[in-house]
């Protein structure tokens, strides 16, 4: 059977998961101490970019589903999750891969029509699993070897952006998906 080009793999993709830290972030972790008084904890705060946002809309009417699936617990990141609207969110996850087959089961699709975006060792698993394997810019040398597609952006910079796209694209549908996204947010009656 002949390999798939990653076009042909791009344009089976209905689900679209991801890694935060190194992903939606630059990797950076920031802490800092809670205030005097109060209960010994820190508060971890993250950077998102904006075109990192808009992607998960432009996805939406793409008829693209999207979630996150991420080692690491944060109210943070729990907070962009709501704001973004994300269909999926795992936290506290250890096995990408298998929480990668229960959303996949979950969004009653086929593993070949669901992508994964990493940057580390630990997304490998679920970037195996899926139809196409995504790795941002900065990712590890290990992770962008077994990649299908790289993103010209780094992690934190706009990567999510251009997997969307990327998928948009391929599907032939980046066109009139851009199209609808500013007619919603375009005041009635002007162009």
């Amino acid at each position: 059977m002949p390999k798939l080009s990653v076009q042909a793999r791009a344009r089976k993709i209905k689900l679209l998961l991801f890694d935060v830290d190194g992903v939606l972030t630059d990797g950076k972790l920031f802490f800092l101490p809670s205030p005097a008084g109060s209960q010994p904890s820190m508060i971890e705060f993250k950077g998102f970019h904006s075109h990192d946002g808009a992607s998960i809309s432009l996805a939406r009417l793409g008829g693209i589903e999207t979630g996150l699936i991420t080692k690491r617990v944060s109210e943070t990141v729990a907070l962009r999750a709501r704001d973004l609207k994300l269909e999926y969110v795992y936290q506290g996850v250890h096995d990408k891969r298998t929480c990668f087959d229960e959303v996949v089961k979950k969004a009653g699709l086929k593993p070949d029509e669901a992508a994964f975006v990493g940057d580390d060792v630990i997304d490998l698993p679920a970037m195996r699993a899926g139809g196409l394997a995504i790795a941002v810019k900065n990712a590890r040398a290990e992770v962008k070897k077994e990649a299908h597609y790289i993103t010209p952006h780094a992690g934190g910079d706009g990567a999510l952006r251009d997997a969307v796209e990327f998928i948009l694209k391929a599907q032939g549908k980046w066109k009139r998906v851009v199209e609808a996204y500013i007619g919603e947010r375009s005041p009635t009656g002007r162009s």
